[in-house]
């Protein structure tokens, strides 16, 4: 499984549209709206990278209200549980 974190400057009024567009495309889990240099955070996961690939030069490629993206691919996640237990003494 592969998972990517796109993150998405889109025109300032389409906005909503666009984020409501990109939660239904397969592949897409979550859509999030943020502060910052960008409008929109994607969290895509898909079974390889070839549908990574399809889902960000077709897919989004065809939503004119996108204006730039950033893909960042995810390597290792880490749970707060997982975090916990490594920096746990034993105590």
């Amino acid at each position: 499984m592969v998972t990517a974190f796109i993150l998405i400057t889109t025109e300032r009024t389409r906005i909503n549209e666009v984020a409501e567009t990109l939660v239904e495309i397969n592949g897409i889990s979550e859509v999030y709206s943020v502060s910052g240099a960008y409008d929109l955070i994607a969290i895509v996961r898909v079974p390889t990278n070839d549908d990574l690939a399809n889902l960000v030069t077709r897919k989004l490629r065809s939503l004119n209200a996108i204006t730039r993206t950033e893909t960042m691919l995810a390597f290792k996640a880490y749970s707060k549980h997982d975090l916990e237990s490594m920096f746990s003494v034993g105590i």
